[in-house]
């Protein structure tokens, strides 16, 4: 049970004053559904708003806060910009700018011959001197310094400032969790003025460090008790005489990266403590045939083994594959996803109840309370980063013993950040790649050469090939996304007609399913996709991706995206295309692209290119493990953290201490609560 001092804080954000269902939305879209997470929610940035009695031209390129008189009007009635001048005290004019038909608007904020304190950044147009877009004081006073923070279409930095100081109301004061040595030597606040500090100043450097290092200890923490929960347990040893792997006929020897990790997984299921292993490769490294090896063990040895896929096109990609590899094997592979109902559904059930089927394949569906097996002995989970440690415990209950588990993942991370996300598990890499598998070629193209790329694609699809088209990141906004790739689809579409493809994220998964397997199938050439989608389709004969305004991402998600095309055995390309102006770390971003297609070189680099802000959110980077603690202070943090833990569970009495009650409070306060369930049922 959540400590009750905790209780405020994880009220709904609709407690805060203001919040209701139309200021919920954006929040929702910020991932902001909790006083918590509003008070987590830290600024970015900052602005320094200069106050002045009148306008000065030394003031232009400035944020003013200034008292003005409104005294015209000059409105359009369409989409043009509506302007209002006003004056200072002294006379002096300045125009208030707003564009998007906002007549009707402007009259209501701004009555003429009433004086009105305004602000925004001061500008030179023409002759005259305008605000555009400024901010009208109302019952809150404009600050000096004003915090900026990431925001999503509905909502202003002044108006989650004010949710922030509503929420930061709410935190109490917390016992100390950091050993006392190390708060004192590193110059860190106590916890709740931490908080305070980092929203009112962003530049606080000991405050978001002291809040980063909350963040990782409690992580730390958590994979800690995992890790002890796990290795206690009495599961079963799985030990394969290697009947049914002697009969797979493989299309190559497996490289000397699968074969060292194959033997590392044979060796922890010959243990009676579960197995806890994070198997990490690029796509096309062979991971899905070391998965095979390690459920054909559990298999010799008289145990049934599970797979589970993120999507439910992804696992029934996997349950295809199985069953082609696994032709003429005395070996029975079913799946089961949401999609399966009646008789069918029925009928994988009881064959895994009587121990018929050996492999299931399937989606968040084999976790369901009604499916049962005879005996489960190992759990392989595809893309883990899409499964956090509540469900990797949920596996636990599924087998008459806690199964084996085999994470797998084909996002290449940094070994700072594996030790954050993964630190419960032992891993393996597949730093290797099978033989005949050719890099994907790619080229770094202008958006002033948009026109040549369409060509190119159209030659492309005349020679029978098939590609992805990926549309660029607008801004936070979904509908925004959405709208940019149906514009581009709607372009291609009245080039190259039917052959063109749409997926996004606000699809049903029915007709997302129906558009990927016509892909799959070859009834479309050309797939338009939005980044927030999967788009893990096998398709060997898609050998081309263009990836618009390239340089907006980060370097991982690019080298993800560029995984979808040279799964075939022929040449495959990837055409990025980048704007006019790039900054240097975009243009360090892109060169590495073209260099390597080395996913663990890139992952290294990504990490140690992003600087303070850069950080990829949920939108780029599926669920970001961390939300306080910045990539560039992991590798500081880590450590520190590991070693406080240590003395934690060693020396001060784990828990139970004084000092670990403290902690229980952090584990509660970042949802690493997972642990303290384990202490409790163990």
């Amino acid at each position: 049970m959540r400590p009750p001092i905790l209780n405020p804080l994880f009220a709904q954000a609709t407690a805060l004053k203001g919040v209701g269902p139309a200021l919920a939305k954006p929040l929702e879209r910020l991932g902001l559904e909790r006083v918590v997470d509003v008070a987590f929610h830290l600024p970015t940035g900052h602005v320094d708003r200069w106050a002045r009695d009148e306008l000065m031209q030394a003031d232009v390129g400035r944020t003013i806060a200034i008292t003005v008189r409104p005294v015209d009007y000059k409105l359009s009635g369409g989409r043009g910009p509506s302007r209002v001048h006003a004056t200072d005290k002294l006379g002096n004019y300045v125009s208030l700018t707003y564009f998007g038909g906002a007549s009707g608007y402007v009259k209501k904020l701004l009555p003429l011959g009433e004086p009105k304190r305004v602000s925004g950044r001061l500008e030179q147009y023409g002759q005259e001197l305008q605000i555009l877009h400024p901010e009208i004081e109302g019952d809150e006073r404009f600050r000096e310094r004003e915090a900026i923070y990431p925001l999503s279409e509905g909502i202003t930095s002044r108006r989650l400032q004010s949710l922030a100081a509503q929420a930061l109301g709410r935190a109490p004061e917390l016992p100390e969790w950091i050993e006392p040595g190390l708060k004192d030597a590193r110059g860190w606040p106590d916890w709740r003025a931490a908080l305070e500090r980092v929203h009112l100043d962003p530049a606080d450097t000991k405050a978001r460090e002291r809040l980063g290092y909350d963040e990782v200890f409690a992580n730390q923490l958590a994979m800690t008790l995992v890790r002890a929960d796990t290795r206690k347990r009495k599961g079963r040893a799985l030990a394969g005489d290697g009947r049914l792997r002697d009969m797979l006929r493989l299309p190559y020897e497996p490289t000397g990266a699968q074969a060292r990790t194959m033997r590392e997984i044979e060796g922890d299921l010959q243990q009676t403590a579960p197995m806890l292993r994070l198997l990490q490769g690029d796509v096309g490294s062979g991971k899905t045939l070391v998965a095979l090896m390690a459920l054909l063990v559990a298999v010799e040895a008289g145990a049934q083994g599970a797979m589970l896929a993120p999507t439910e096109i992804l696992a029934r990609q996997h349950f295809e594959t199985l069953q082609r590899m696994l032709a003429g094997l005395p070996v029975t592979v079913a799946a089961l996803t949401g999609r399966d109902k009646g008789r069918a559904r029925e009928a994988t059930l009881m064959g895994l109840r009587s121990g018929e089927i050996d492999i299931l394949v399937g989606t968040h569906a084999i976790f369901q309370e009604a499916v049962g097996y005879r005996d489960l002995g190992l759990v392989v989970v595809d893309e883990q980063h899409r499964f956090g440690v509540a469900e990797r415990l949920l596996l636990s209950n599924k087998g008459v013993r806690p199964p084996h588990l085999l994470a797998m993942t084909a996002t290449p991370i940094p070994r700072t950040l594996t030790l954050a996300q993964y630190g419960e598990m032992d891993v393996s890499r597949l730093d290797e790649m099978p033989p005949g598998r050719v890099a994907v070629e790619t080229r770094v193209v202008s958006e002033d050469r948009f026109d040549e790329v369409v060509n190119a694609l159209g030659r492309h699809l005349s020679d029978g090939g098939q590609a992805y088209w990926v549309c660029p990141l607008v801004e936070e906004s979904e509908r925004s996304d959405l709208a940019a790739a149906e514009a581009r689809a709607e372009l291609l579409k009245a080039r190259f007609g039917e052959r063109v493809g749409l997926v996004h994220g606000r699809m049903k998964p029915v007709e997302k399913d129906a558009v990927m397997t016509a892909f799959a199938g070859g009834r479309l050439g050309v797939l338009v996709a939005t980044t927030v989608i999967e788009v893990g389709v096998d398709v060997p004969n898609a050998t081309l991706i263009v990836i618009e305004a390239a340089d907006r991402f980060g370097l991982a998600q690019l080298h993800q995206l560029r995984g979808r095309v040279g799964r075939g055995g022929g040449l495959s390309r990837c055409l990025l295309l980048r704007g006019g102006s790039l900054s240097e770390t975009s243009r360090a971003r892109l060169a590495l692209m073209r260099e390597t297609n080395d996913g663990f070189r890139i992952a290294e680099e990504d990490l140690r290119l992003r600087g303070p802000g850069e950080m990829l959110g949920k939108r780029q980077s599926g669920e970001a493990t961390f939300r306080l603690a910045a990539p560039e202070m992991l590798a500081d943090l880590l450590q520190c953290a590991h070693d406080d833990t240590r003395l934690l569970v060693d020396r001060d009495g784990g828990l139970e201490g004084a000092r670990g009650q403290a902690a229980r409070i952090a584990l509660y306060l970042f949802d690493r609560d997972a642990g303290v369930q384990l202490l409790r049922s163990g």
